[in-house]
């Protein structure tokens, strides 16, 4: 069988079906809109920039050493190993107990990331609650920035800019609209298995073409089903019909 033949095969079972691969399709994608709008908690995320940079031992003079730029740089991976400890999150938890979290809380959830190639670095912290993340997020890079130079023997981070609490960002999850078009997807393609499945264990013969689909067999006859309700309207044609040549007899 040529492969467009097969696929309008495909088509038909899939049209016979249609009904079922559209109330999927709409089911889903209205219950994810529905969970995604109703009942997800908007998550935020807090941030603050750090700079990792040596101090220049020379006041007055402005100096780039390009070696000391490297050293900088190639310190960021082994300070973002050294955030996720206890020797910074302890301290943050002994510090601030009203933040309510633990020290493996902490240790989950702050992220660190930087640009190649720059000495920038971003903390950032994510919460139900915007203020409260601020907040966190401020207190681990004043003790981080704090406690470098006991750990590392060296004053090299500073801070460029700390979370303002006052602000109320867009939260970054969750997202109903993505949310709704990845459901649509997934629920068309499950829609789809869905109907072909059905089609593949349904073995009744319903059309001349499964004949010679299943049999190899040509259609020599073709017995139609018939309804009550094809009966009842030739069983009335008949009457009106008998009534109508007893008329004119009559005559």
């Amino acid at each position: 069988m040529s492969i467009d033949l097969d696929l309008r095969h495909y088509l038909s079972i899939i049209r016979k079906r249609v009904w079922l691969l559209i109330a999927i399709v709409i089911l889903s994608t209205t219950v994810t809109g529905v969970v995604s709008y109703k009942y997800l908690q908007p998550v935020y995320q807090a941030y603050t920039k750090l700079i990792v940079n040596s101090a220049n031992d020379k006041p007055g003079m402005v100096q780039l050493d390009l070696n000391a730029i490297n050293t900088n740089i190639s310190l960021i991976n082994t300070y973002k190993e050294i955030i996720r400890t206890p020797a910074i999150m302890d301290k943050v938890v002994a510090q601030h107990p009203e933040f309510k979290v633990t020290t493996d809380e902490l240790m989950r959830n702050i992220n660190f990331t930087s640009v190649n190639g720059t000495q920038v670095v971003t903390l950032s912290y994510p919460s139900t609650n915007y203020k409260a993340a601020a907040r966190i997020v401020n207190a681990i890079s004043e003790v981080f920035q704090a406690q470098i130079p006991n750990i590392m023997k060296v004053d090299n981070v500073y801070l460029l800019h700390m979370a303002n609490e006052n602000k109320q960002p867009a939260p970054i999850k969750p997202n109903p609209k993505l949310n709704m078009a990845i459901m649509f997807v997934l629920s068309f393609m499950f829609g789809i298995g869905l109907v072909l499945l059905l089609d593949y264990f349904d073995d009744r013969i319903k059309s001349e073409a499964d004949v010679e689909r299943y049999l190899g067999l040509p259609t020599l006859v073709q017995i139609p089903s018939i309804r009550q309700v094809d009966l009842r309207g030739a069983q009335k044609t008949k009457t009106t019909a008998k009534a109508g040549e007893q008329s004119r007899a009559a005559n």
